[in-house]
């Protein structure tokens, strides 16, 4: 098994595969552009054009955890209130601390 160790949780309303294309695709084109990077690093590129393809892959990796955050909010944390479980607001509140810095 894959996650065996993993202290993650499995989520109980499944991502669509659209969703799932879309994030894969991005992260794929962050991964892309980190091999670049290090690339461009192992050439001895010029410091700005490193510093420009880094925040190009930042933003890339910023934007696939907006998707799954607005996934999360739309899905597991709709259904947690709903269901009376108010722990998962302050959930959100950590995630939103992690992700607006």
């Amino acid at each position: 098994m894959a996650n065996e160790g993993c202290a993650c949780r499995k989520k109980d309303i499944p991502r669509s595969d659209e969703l799932k294309s879309g994030i894969t695709k991005r992260l794929n084109r962050a991964i892309g552009q980190l091999n670049g990077v290090k690339a461009m690093v192992e050439d001895d590129r010029y410091c700005g054009d490193v510093l420009t393809q880094l925040a190009a892959a930042e933003s890339a990796i910023h934007r696939v955890s907006e998707l799954v955050l607005q996934e999360h909010m739309r899905t597991c944390v709709a259904d947690g209130i709903r269901g009376g479980d108010d722990e998962v607001i302050d959930e959100v509140m950590d995630l939103l601390r992690k992700f607006s810095k």
